[in-house]
């Protein structure tokens, strides 16, 4: 370990030529000058000159255009119809809300007159959300899936997080632009063919 300990300059040491520290005024005032326009300045310069004038650039124009996201990109959730009802594919079984880690999932279902489980709210509370896509993985009869649709600015929290919010509009699912999931035990190409009414109405 001594000599890591010795610290006395040995034969290999390069010592660094340091200029004199100025005194005088005038001699502080042409250090700031040589050190403040320098060649690297001017080439800064240029380069932002040549860039404002391009016409070919690359700013996409927020919200004119948007840049394409991943299929695997997890947004805002959704709620999805039955193609052939277009009722809510929601059971009300709550293994969304059980396996949410962040317990923002809240559902109230009840039993209509029919005997049959009805969800009455449904509820989301994306201050709290991670989007994990735990509650879209379990759901067993893809009801809840994430969207592409990252904008959710809103002045008020309680804009969002509703069943009436998150259901898909009606208005949309008739011209069949319902985005369905893509993943396990999605439905095929040929599923408007396959398809049939129901006895019973949901």
């Amino acid at each position: 370990m001594e000599q890591f300990k010795d610290r006395n300059v040995k034969d290999g040491y390069m010592f660094m030529e340091m200029e004199s520290i100025p005194v005088e005024p005038w001699d502080k005032f042409k250090q700031v000058v040589r050190r403040t326009f320098k060649g690297e300045l001017f080439v800064g310069l240029w380069v932002v000159f040549r860039e404002m004038c391009r016409f070919d650039i690359h700013t996409t124009q927020y919200p004119l255009e948007k840049l394409p996201i991943s299929p695997r990109y997890r947004a805002i959730h959704a709620l999805q119809r039955h193609m052939d009802s277009g009722e809510n594919r929601c059971i009300g079984c709550g293994l969304c809300e059980k396996i949410c880690p962040a317990n923002c999932i809240k559902i109230d279902t009840k039993i209509d007159e029919n005997s049959r489980k009805e969800v009455g709210e449904y509820t989301i509370n994306f201050g709290r959300c991670i989007f994990c896509g735990y509650c879209a993985e379990v759901c067993p009869e893809l009801a809840i899936v994430h969207t592409d649709d990252y904008e959710n600015a809103s002045e008020q929290r309680a804009h969002y997080g509703a069943v009436d919010d998150l259901l898909t509009p009606m208005d949309i699912f008739k011209m069949g632009k319902q985005k369905e999931f893509m993943g396990f035990g999605a439905i095929n190409d040929n599923a408007d063919s396959n398809i049939k009414k129901t006895p019973t109405s949901y």
